[in-house]
């Protein structure tokens, strides 16, 4: 077997150290030059995951890997969120959507009921048959009371349909999946819907398009709101293989769903 050079041994040691901290023992903190993140001025800490029945596994998982990549540099904590503390199902709700009776459907360990109401920096809505669901009033209960509390609320492709329904969003800009947009985008008549867009950033709400969008979002998070961020994302970016979209603006599948630029 060929062993590394020590030219290549010499550069990936410097790539991991210089994602910590040896001064405070902590591998990121807050950029002084980033958006604030809050009156404390502090990095999210606390992300809550909602999951409504019938999310899209990608949705959650995309953005989930990114950031627990960054658990191993800082802390975070993690609120899965569902109900009930039974597991989170993605199985759709009514048979219509299940046409075939299928069985593929994995469930997700539940942390917390949005009735234990934890403490949270990051809501993270994601998508799927869920936003089609006419049984959200929860969710939407959920989102309405925790959004002042928020630091920043993201959602995932088809999720933004559902912050939509809450009217948190109403005057921000966002986007959703360009397949779906004219029914997400019908959800929320008062929200500034951004076309085209990989993702968008207004202010403490961020969205994404459609599915593995959120990969993306995800690294351009952790780019602006952690010390290092650039140098964690690319490491990111590089372990799970993903080549990463750096343009907001580069989305080519608005004009194949034939989505008109707007905003």
């Amino acid at each position: 077997m060929m062993l590394p050079s020590p030219k290549l041994l010499v550069t990936s040691l410097a790539l991991v150290a210089s994602l910590i901290s040896p001064a405070t023992g902590s591998s990121v903190h807050h950029r002084s030059e980033g958006k604030s993140c809050g009156p404390d001025k502090s990095p999210p800490r606390h992300f809550g995951f909602l999951l409504p029945r019938a999310y899209s596994v990608m949705d959650v998982f995309g953005p989930l890997e990114v950031f627990q990549f960054l658990a191993r540099q800082t802390k975070l904590d993690l609120y899965m969120l569902y109900r009930t503390m039974d597991p989170a199902k993605t199985e759709p709700l009514h048979a219509a959507m299940n046409r075939f009776n299928s069985s593929f459907w994995p469930a997700v360990a539940t942390t917390h009921t949005y009735a234990d109401n934890p403490p949270i920096d990051v809501l993270v809505i994601p998508g799927g048959a869920a936003s089609r669901s006419p049984d959200l009033g929860p969710e939407i209960e959920y989102i309405k009371k925790v959004f002042p509390k928020l630091k920043y609320l993201i959602t995932i492709c088809t999720g933004a349909g559902i912050g939509a329904q809450s009217g948190v969003m109403d005057g921000y800009r966002a986007t959703t999946n360009k397949q779906a947009w004219n029914q997400m985008t019908a959800m929320g008549p008062k929200v500034k819907w951004v076309s085209p867009a990989r993702w968008v950033e207004d202010g403490k709400v961020w969205s994404s398009s459609g599915v593995t969008a959120g990969i993306d979002l995800a690294l351009e998070f952790v780019r602006q709101k952690y010390d290092n961020g650039t140098a964690i994302a690319d490491f990111i970016s590089g372990s799970i293989e993903h080549t990463s979209v750096l343009d907001w603006r580069q989305d080519p599948w608005a004009a194949k769903f034939n989505v008109p630029p707007m905003n």
